[in-house]
């Protein structure tokens, strides 16, 4: 059910209440509305998190309503019982924590939660961004397990521009351990999938990488 069909349906059930006594709907109102309002706070927050990057590097600042949102989102998406929901705004808390304010220790059990609640879109992006914290902290075996992971559901899924973007990690994950051609092979085939996908910033990222690996 839509949010244009969940709030007229809420609004249904306060008039049957008001003006027929049957006060039975207004729970379903609320938990409908709680449905909304967990919706439109990760939708917020979500455009909040692509603000901060689009802007340059030098220029970005956090606005903690981002993690406030992702929060409350989670926590009503428990409340109503929906797991998936609450995977997917642990998720974003978990990349706020990462990406952010770059706090490795934050956001390492928020995506491990993700992980575990998300469906497999959202497990992708938590395997990811797990592969990532495990690359940082050199565990370069366990970062490319989980950059596989990731990208064989992504695969799957056929988000192809998701395939390209960690195919780049995968890049920097293999000349890290001294795996040079596979390194540019996979750089290769990220700016390949990331231009035939129009994913600019990808392809960007996708070439970069693949500069960096061929040094």
């Amino acid at each position: 059910m839509s949010n244009d069909d969940r709030i007229p349906l809420a609004v249904h059930f306060s008039e049957r209440s008001v003006f027929n006594g049957e006060h039975d709907g207004l729970a379903i109102a609320d938990r409908k509305l709680d449905g909304v309002e967990a919706d439109l706070a990760l939708a917020r927050g979500r455009v909040i998190h692509a603000r901060f990057l689009a802007a340059p590097p030098a220029e970005r600042r956090e606005e903690p309503q981002e993690l406030a949102l992702f929060e409350r989102a989670a926590e009503l998406y428990r409340e109503l019982g929906d797991q998936r929901g609450e995977g997917e705004a642990v998720l974003w808390a978990g990349l706020f924590h990462q990406v952010v304010r770059d706090d490795e220790a934050a956001a390492v059990p928020a995506l491990e939660r993700a992980a575990e609640l998300g469906d497999p879109l959202t497990m992708s992006y938590a395997l990811r961004h797990l592969g990532y914290a495990d690359h940082v902290a050199g565990r370069l075996d366990d970062a490319r397990r989980r950059f596989e992971e990731s990208t064989r559901l992504r695969r799957e899924l056929g988000f192809l521009p998701g395939v390209a973007a960690n195919l780049v990690g995968l890049a920097y994950v293999a000349a890290a351990q001294g795996n040079r051609d596979e390194a540019i092979a996979f750089a290769d085939e990220a700016i390949q999938l990331a231009t035939d996908n129009a994913a600019s910033v990808i392809a960007g990222m996708a070439a970069q990488a693949r500069a960096d690996v061929s040094a």
